[in-house]
């Protein structure tokens, strides 16, 4: 089940949205909030009316473990990571796979699409460096791979863009259940910086707080603010915890 809240409002759900038989892995609000999409280990994709709180569409691909879901900015598009190695890209209206993206070797963990909606990145699970990595694709007319972050020595469980404000050129980061969160030069595929998080577990999201902050959660120290310092060129630091 997804529930829906009204931060202005009562502490009572404003909708719920009840039709899966499994664990909700993944979900994405359309761009003028009136929809949403979810996804399940039980393959399917459902479409909701954010207003009714109805199943407008489901859809259903066998061994479609669904693990992320992120909705292209402007676009009538979702993209979508599963445990059956792929990524599919979903067009809302009728809840049809658009185009599915060459398979990798393990399984794909999260995804996420720039703020111009070009690019698309994904990350995947492995171990001692086996995958273990990011992945950088085209979401344009070529939908092609164009690039790849390794570096990381188990599962990378999320990859993040960065607000053009933290650097002179495109960057993003990653975070992985061996405690570290790295930043990569978009374009060259290069780590510019790792930050060691010992003792924090399995790290298992990331996300943009602001131009200069990000947020990542672990699995044994809560929530970790991380803050963007450029006195020695791009860092990371480590200043407060949830």
């Amino acid at each position: 089940m997804v529930m829906m809240w009204d931060l202005q409002g009562s502490s009572q759900p404003r909708q719920q949205f009840s039709g899966h038989s499994m664990v909700v892995t993944g979900l994405a609000v359309s761009p003028d909030t009136s929809q949403l999409c979810t996804g399940s280990r039980d393959n399917t994709l459902l479409l909701w009316d954010v207003g009714t709180g109805q199943c407008a569409e489901r859809a259903s691909v066998s061994r479609n473990l669904v693990t992320h879901l992120c909705w292209v900015p402007r676009e009538p598009y979702i993209l979508q990571t599963s445990e059956d190695k792929t990524i599919r890209l979903w067009d809302s209206r009728g809840l049809q796979v658009a185009h599915v993206f060459p398979a990798k070797q393990h399984i794909q963990t999260h995804c996420e699409v720039s703020e111009d909606g070009h690019k698309c990145i994904s990350c995947s699970s492995g171990f001692g460096g086996e995958g273990c990595e990011a992945t950088l694709w085209d979401l344009r007319q070529t939908r092609n791979r164009i690039c790849e972050y390794k570096g990381h020595f188990q599962t990378v469980a999320s990859c993040v863009f960065l607000p053009r404000a933290l650097a002179l050129t495109p960057v993003i980061a990653t975070s992985s259940h061996d405690c570290k969160v790295k930043i990569w030069n978009q374009d060259s595929g290069a780590c510019l910086f790792t930050l060691s998080l010992d003792g924090s577990g399995p790290l298992t999201s990331l996300a943009v707080a602001d131009t200069v902050s990000l947020l990542c959660a672990s699995f044994s120290r809560g929530i970790r603010l991380l803050r963007v310092d450029h006195s020695r060129g791009l860092e990371l630091q480590e200043v407060a915890g949830f």
